[in-house]
């Protein structure tokens, strides 16, 4: 079996359809995500919750990437991230997010998620916050 490194697991990921529905993870993302470390697993999983339901829930948006610390660090537990400061890429624009996320660690399964979606990250800021397009 072929194992991914983290930049291609990365990469892999955030070729997910953005329209999946929730829970939808087949089993090679789950099994990719396994091999992560506990916290990066939970982040990229909520990562990935975000996505779905930003967009399903929000009209016009078609996020493709979520960065859970680009305006300050998630307060992160063995089975929950808050990331006040997360954004995500839609159309090749960056919005600002906040977001919630509870799992359960043995299935990856969605326990609770809540989130907004903030203002859009202006291009100036883009370099300070390591944004790219």
């Amino acid at each position: 079996m072929h194992k991914l490194t983290p930049v291609a697991l990365l990469a892999a990921l955030l070729a997910l359809p953005s329209a999946m529905p929730a829970m939808a993870i087949d089993a090679n993302v789950l099994r990719q995500l396994n091999v992560l470390a506990p916290e990066e697993r939970l982040e990229q999983r909520c990562d990935i919750e975000a996505m779905e339901r930003i967009a399903k829930e929000q009209k016009g948006m078609k996020p493709d990437k979520v960065i859970a610390y680009a305006f300050g660090d998630p307060d992160v537990t063995s089975d929950s991230i808050k990331a006040g400061g997360a954004v995500f890429r839609s159309s090749g624009e960056w919005f600002r997010l906040r977001y919630k996320c509870q799992i359960t660690p043995s299935t990856l399964g969605i326990k609770d998620f809540d989130y907004k979606v903030g203002e859009k990250v202006p291009e100036a800021q883009w370099a300070k916050h390591y944004l790219y397009d």
